[in-house]
Formats: structure tokens, C-alpha cells, sequence
């Protein structure tokens, strides 16, 4: 199986260490392994054996994760090692050479090129910068005329941070149903006061986890949702790689599940702080826009230059330690991916670089 390079990861692989002030991290400050054990009331974490524990996942904590949604039981949820892992599981479950998938773009590289990897043709719906990054339906229609096993997306998307519209996913449904065609939503940004795919649909699948929104990506600990006969095939092939993600994770996961209100409000605030600062330094810099999200930790930042973005990105970063990932790493130019999750004063300085930048060039 050949894969090509990773563009997002692998830029912030190779660049993220050298970072003074990055604009660009898609996950809310990270927890100290202090601060999440102050939220361990019942002392769960002192009595953790360290064997292999529950092969699918503690049964408490799936009923935390279950609090995320508004169906379901126990058994439509497995674990995974990240959301990434739990969005793979389900592509290597569900697909078979020569299969038709759709994706969307800008998007996140792993809902294009894994299917690839595995066979199948994809389909890649452009996102529509002035609809605020929202897909055509008439696109949608037209890609499903061949028959379509798996449509994939990432709700809110990375790296522009807009949610699927009710009236794209209703009619995205709808087409689905008539052809039998799965679902596959990572919603590892989702706000769960807004609906889940798997909610909304039986053959919807929801992929989540604990980096982003929750401040905790160090745990590697993420879940799928979906039907259960699907979850149970999941389950039968986990044997031959991850197993189980371990008591150590699961105790862990569950207290700070336990606390997700909590969570949740620090990582708005967060988010609102530097929705603020951008919105001002907006009304001052004539040569960038963005949409901003209403509630999510990216955005995608358009700026007015000749400049190639991986340039750009590459000279902020020598010249002050402002990190940006790059449009280039979407496939999008004249483009930033910019980060809701960073210190207020930080933002301030780097976007304050920027505009010194490309009102030099």
C-alpha cells in the first residue's frame, strides 16, 4: 500500500518545534497531567491496572461518550487511538478496490488519498470560499450519478472551520439513502450541542476524540459511533493492530468526559479571545479576510500577495518564529490556516508581523 506525503503533518513535523508564536495549532491548549487528575473526585486513576483492560473500551466511558449524542447504545461505540486511527479503521472496514468515494476540498488529506491507497476512484466537491466554505448540492448530485459507496467528510472541516449546512446535509442524506451509500463524518471539532451524522442517519458513522476541542491529544484517545453490525466488524479486525487502547487511556478519557461542560466552556473562551482579535485587526488589514467559524479552533485566512504560501510560511517562521501552516499543504494558495487556540498576545504579535510582511512585499 503506497501513500503519498502527508502535507499538513508533515510541515508541522518539520516545523512546528521551531515555533515562538504559532497561529496555526488546531487543538485548544493542552491539559497538565495535574490539572486533568484535580477533575479524578472518585480517585479512578489510583486504582488503574495496566493490563490490556476492556479490548473495546471501558464500559463507562463509552457511556460517556455516549452523552455526546442522541442515540444509540454501547454497542455503537468502539475506540481508537485518535481520531484519525478511528476514521481509518472504518475506510479499511468499508472499502474495496475500485469503490467511488467523495470527499471534499480544502480538506483534510487522509479522506482523499487513503481511499486512493485502497483502490477506489474519488471524487473531490470543491468547498465554495464565498458561501462561507460551503459545498454545492447540484456537485453533490451530479458526483453520486455513479454509484457511491462512502461519502467522507470533516464536520466542522479542517482547516476552515465551517459546518456542513442542515440543508446540504438533509439533501446529502437523502441522496444516500437511495443508492445505500455510508457516511463517514469525522467530527473531531464538533460543538455536540449540534447534531451528529450518526444521529441523523442509519448508515451515518461518527468519528470523535479528545484532541482538539478537549485539550487533550497527548492521550491519543479517540471512538467511532455507528450501526452496530459495523462496529462489531470493527471490533473482529482490531485484533490485528491496535487492540485496545488501554486502561491508562480509558480512566483517563472518563474523567475528563465526565467534565466536558467544563472543557468545552474553557476551550469557547479560548476560541472567543481570539475571534475578538482577529475581528479587530481585520477592520485595520486590507490585504487578508477570512470567514470565521462560529464555534471551532481553524479558520482559513486569504491574503492578498503574490507570494507563494509555503514561502511566506517559510520566511515568518525564519524571520520571527510566526508558524502558519500553509494553503499549499491543502492544495489551496494565497491561503493560511489560521488556529482559534492561541494566546490572545500572541495573536496580536504574529498577525501584527503578518500584515508587516505583506505590506513589504
Amino acid at each position: 500500500m503506497k501513500l503519498p506525503k502527508f502535507e499538513v503533518e508533515q510541515w508541522m513535523t518539520e516545523h512546528e518545534h521551531e515555533a515562538v508564536c504559532n497561529l496555526t495549532d488546531t487543538c485548544i491548549p493542552a491539559l497538565t497531567v495535574p490539572e486533568l487528575l484535580a477533575l479524578d473526585e472518585a480517585g479512578a486513576f489510583q486504582s488503574v491496572k495496566l493490563d490490556y483492560g476492556a479490548i473495546t473500551g471501558d464500559e463507562r466511558v463509552k457511556e460517556e461518550i455516549l452523552t455526546l449524542y442522541s442515540t444509540g447504545d454501547t454497542d455503537n461505540i468502539t475506540t481508537s487511538q485518535g481520531c484519525l486511527q478511528g476514521n481509518e479503521m472504518v475506510m479499511e472496514t468499508l472499502l474495496e478496490p475500485g469503490d467511488h468515494v467523495i470527499t471534499f476540498k480544502p480538506g483534510y488529506q487522509a479522506f482523499s488519498d487513503y481511499p486512493r491507497a485502497l483502490g477506489c476512484t474519488v471524487t473531490e466537491l470543491p468547498l465554495y470560499e464565498e458561501a462561507k466554505w460551503q459545498p454545492s448540492v447540484t456537485d453533490l448530485e451530479e458526483a453520486m450519478q455513479e454509484p457511491t459507496k462512502l461519502i467522507i467528510l470533516n464536520d466542522p472541516n479542517n482547516p476552515t472551520g465551517f459546518r456542513f449546512s442542515n440543508l446540504f446535509v438533509t439533501r446529502m442524506i437523502e441522496l444516500a439513502e437511495k443508492q445505500g451509500t455510508w457516511i463517514l463524518a469525522d467530527e473531531v471539532y464538533r460543538d455536540p450541542r449540534f447534531p451528529s451524522v450518526s444521529d441523523r442517519y442509519e448508515k451515518g458513522i461518527s468519528t470523535g476524540s479528545l484532541s482538539k476541542m478537549y485539550s487533550l491529544a497527548g492521550l491519543r484517545f479517540g471512538w467511532i459511533k455507528g450501526p452496530k453490525d459495523l462496529i462489531d466488524t470493527i471490533n473482529a479486525r482490531r485484533d490485528y493492530s491496535i487492540i485496545s487502547t488501554g486502561p491508562l487511556s480509558d480512566t483517563l478519557a472518563g474523567i475528563a468526559l465526565s467534565h466536558k461542560g467544563e472543557l468545552l466552556e474553557r476551550a469557547g473562551g479560548i476560541i472567543r479571545a481570539n475571534r475578538n482579535v482577529i475581528e479587530e485587526w481585520l477592520k485595520e488589514e486590507p490585504l487578508c479576510s477570512v470567514n470565521l467559524p462560529e464555534f471551532c479552533t481553524v479558520s482559513f485566512l486569504k491574503y492578498d500577495s503574490p507570494v507563494p504560501s509555503r514561502t511566506l510560511a517559510e520566511d515568518l517562521l525564519k524571520e520571527s518564529g510566526v508558524f502558519f501552516v500553509p494553503g499549499a499543504c491543502f492544495f489551496q494558495e494565497n491561503h493560511l490556516r489560521l488556529s482559534l487556540t492561541a494566546d490572545p498576545e500572541d495573536m496580536k504579535k504574529g498577525l501584527s508581523i503578518l500584515s508587516k510582511y505583506l505590506h513589504q512585499k
